[in-house]
C-alpha cells in the first residue's frame, strides 16, 4: 500500500468554500487549493460534481490538491455576462432528460436544448417521459415516436400509476447518471420511487404557474443502493451551449443528415436559403415541425446574445421556465 497522504476520491458536492467527496465510501469535506482558481481559465469552477480529485488527508482540513483529467462533462455558458463555461457535472455515463407530459406541459424546446447539448459534449442521452397518466390526448406516444424516431430512448413512466419504475431503475443501474429536467416534472418523485432512502425534497407546482420554483440549487451526487450514482442537477433558466458556431448546431441535430446534403448550398444553414432539402423535408413530415423550430430558435440565440435572458450577476441560481 502506497504511503502517499493523496487519496483519490470522487467530488460529490460542491459549496462555496468546501467540496465534499467520497474517499472510499466515507465522506470528507475538503478546501481546494487556491492556486486551482489562480489561473483564469475557460471554465467558472475549477473543480466540479463527479470530478475524481486527489486529496491531501493529512492537512487540517483535508486539502484537495488536483482534478484528475475528465472523461467527458456537461457544460454550458455561465451566463451572457460570464461568457466562461460552467461545468454542471463530470465523468457521467449517461444523461437522462426528465420531462412531463402535463403539469408543466411538455416542453420541445427545452428537450431538444439539452439533448444538443448532450450531442455536443458526446454524453449519452436517454428520454424519461414523465407522468404519463395524466395524457388524455395520445401526446405520449406522439412524442415518443418523434424522439424514438431519432435514435433516443423513451422511457415512459409514473410514479402516481407505478408505471416504468423498475425499467427506469434497469437504466441507472451500476451507471453514473446526470438528471436534467424544468421545475415540477417529477425528478425527485421518481429518485424517491427509485431508492425511498434519498428523501429529496419534492416542490409543490404552483397553481397559478405552469412550473415551480425548483428545488435544487446545485448538482449533488447521490449513491444508489442498487448500484451506481445520480445527480440531479439544478434548474437554470437558460442553458446556452459554451463555444459552439451555427455551423456546428446542424450536427446537433442528427435527423437533417439524410437531407442537407441535397441542399443547393453545401454550406445551407436551413434557415433561409432557397433549395434548402431540409426545410423541404419539414414540409413533407418527414422531419418534425417541432425539432426544426428549436433548431431555429437556438440558431438565431447562437448568432446572437440575448443578455436579458440571464439573471444580473450576483443573484440567485436562475429555475427553468
Amino acid at each position: 500500500m502506497s504511503d502517499s497522504p493523496l487519496k483519490v476520491g470522487r467530488v460529490v458536492r460542491t459549496d462555496a468554500k468546501v467540496c465534499h467527496v467520497d474517499l472510499d465510501g466515507a465522506m470528507v469535506a475538503c478546501v481546494p487549493r487556491g492556486r486551482l482558481f489562480e489561473e483564469r481559465t475557460e471554465q467558472k469552477n475549477p473543480v466540479a460534481v463527479g470530478d475524481f480529485v486527489q486529496v491531501d488527508t493529512t492537512s487540517q482540513p483535508p486539502s484537495l490538491d488536483a482534478v484528475l483529467p475528465r472523461r467527458n462533462r456537461l457544460g454550458r455558458t455561465a451566463s451572457s455576462h460570464d461568457p466562461r463555461e460552467q461545468v454542471l457535472i463530470a465523468n457521467v455515463d449517461q444523461l437522462c432528460i426528465v420531462a412531463s407530459v402535463e403539469k408543466p406541459k411538455f416542453s420541445s424546446n427545452r428537450t431538444d436544448r439539452i439533448l444538443g447539448a448532450a450531442l455536443w459534449y458526446d454524453v449519452p442521452a436517454l428520454l424519461v417521459l414523465n407522468k404519463v397518466d395524466l395524457d388524455r390526448d395520445g401526446s405520449v406516444e406522439a412524442i415518443a415516436r418523434t424522439y424514438e424516431g431519432i435514435g433516443v430512448d423513451v422511457v415512459r413512466t409514473s410514479v402516481t400509476a407505478g408505471l416504468g419504475v423498475e425499467e427506469l431503475r434497469a437504466r441507472l443501474k451500476d451507471r453514473v447518471t446526470a438528471l436534467y429536467g424544468a421545475s415540477g416534472v417529477g425528478k425527485s418523485s421518481l429518485l424517491n420511487a427509485l431508492q425511498p432512502g434519498l428523501k429529496l425534497k419534492i416542490g409543490k407546482i404552483s397553481k397559478f404557474w405552469d412550473g415551480g420554483k425548483h428545488t435544487t440549487s446545485f448538482s449533488q451526487l447521490h449513491r444508489l443502493e442498487f448500484g451506481g450514482w445520480v445527480a440531479d442537477t439544478p434548474g437554470i433558466r437558460t442553458f446556452r451551449l459554451h463555444k459552439a458556431d451555427p455551423a456546428a448546431l446542424r450536427g446537433m441535430f442528427p435527423e437533417f443528415a439524410r437531407f442537407q446534403g441535397a441542399c443547393r448550398f453545401p454550406d445551407c444553414s436551413h434557415d433561409h436559403e432557397p433549395g434548402c432539402e431540409v426545410f423541404e423535408a419539414v414540409e413533407r413530415g418527414d422531419v418534425a415541425a417541432s425539432r426544426f423550430a428549436s433548431y431555429v430558435d437556438l440558431l438565431d440565440e447562437l448568432r446572437s446574445v440575448r443578455p436579458t435572458e440571464d439573471a444580473e450577476p450576483g443573484a440567485e441560481p436562475d429555475v427553468e421556465d
